[in-house]
């Protein structure tokens, strides 16, 4: 796995690497007896990566053996919730989820392949779809972006693709939107004057402060991080990274955000969905003194 230092400079502002950390590459996700594939060859469309890697893999052994017993996640106790707002009837209509979806199996196989382009030629992600059944079938509120409602239904919902390769669409009507991506992902904002990059594709593995690094894989989420025990999405991450670079972030639903997500999806096309995975050490333990370089 590759290492580096991590420095960048930005006007009148540094940001160090506290340490190197040696993730545990021969670390194995198994849960019920379904092995998941937390490294893969990189595909062919990155240019900078030759292996991917979930982000499981950068976690400590404590946090790992969290995700491995669904009785010990965390993130199961908002699925639990979820499996109750499933079934029970909101809205003018009279209409609950399970109304025209009577059980929350079918939709295996949606995680895997979000954001996508819908019939209309929009980028669309699950929680439009959330929300779109929401307001024109069940007559109900739309539910917040991040919202603690949303979070949930849309990690039981993720959680129907457990197991599953990761496989978005980049090609055709997606290509735009993907390139859009791209160019953000790889474009210095904030103060700090950082990319996605920067962190996740030239300095993972390494420790910023008291985080272990990783390639920001998002196939674990929605996802539980002890850091603010919740359920977390994606693009509630993101903003949370824009302001950690002292950046204005955009709204949770916007172009640039569905652009983005639809990238960062791509960039882990072949792992496994761990939808909802448990993320963010408290404390990092795995340190090592040693830097490999690029």
């Amino acid at each position: 796995m590759k290492l580096t230092m991590f420095t960048t400079l930005a006007a009148a502002v540094s940001v160090a690497v506290a340490g190197a950390a040696a993730a545990n590459e021969d670390a194995v996700l198994e849960i019920d007896g379904e092995t998941f594939v937390t490294k893969t060859e990189a595909p062919a469309y990155l240019d900078n990566l030759s292996e991917i890697y979930s982000g499981w893999v950068f976690r400590s052994d404590e946090t790992q053996q969290l995700q491995l017993d669904d009785f010990e996640n965390p993130a199961f106790v908002f699925i639990d919730s979820a499996i109750d707002m499933y079934s029970k009837v909101d809205g003018t209509e009279g209409k609950s989820c399970a109304s025209c979806h009577e059980d929350v199996s079918e939709f295996k196989g949606l995680q895997a392949s979000m954001p996508r382009v819908n019939a209309d030629g929009k980028l669309e992600t699950l929680t439009e779809i959330v929300n779109r059944m929401r307001t024109d079938y069940m007559g109900a509120e739309p539910w917040k972006w991040s919202g603690t409602e949303m979070s949930a239904m849309t990690a039981l919902i993720g959680l129907q693709s457990r197991g599953m390769p990761v496989n978005v669409s980049i090609d055709g009507p997606a290509k735009p939107f993907w390139e859009k991506g791209k160019e953000l992902y790889y474009t210095r904002v904030g103060q700090l004057d950082l990319s996605c990059a920067n962190c996740h594709e030239d300095n993972y593995d390494t420790m910023i402060r008291a985080d272990h690094l990783s390639q920001g894989q998002i196939n674990g989420f929605p996802n539980y991080r002890l850091k603010n025990a919740k359920i977390n999405t994606v693009q509630g991450r993101f903003k949370g990274c824009m302001s950690n670079v002292r950046a204005e972030p955009y709204k949770e639903g916007s172009d640039e955000f569905k652009a983005l997500e639809l990238y960062v999806a791509s960039r882990g096309n072949g792992l496994s969905v761990e939808t909802p995975s448990v993320r963010k050490d408290r404390k990092s333990t795995r340190l090592n003194s040693s830097h490999e370089s690029h």
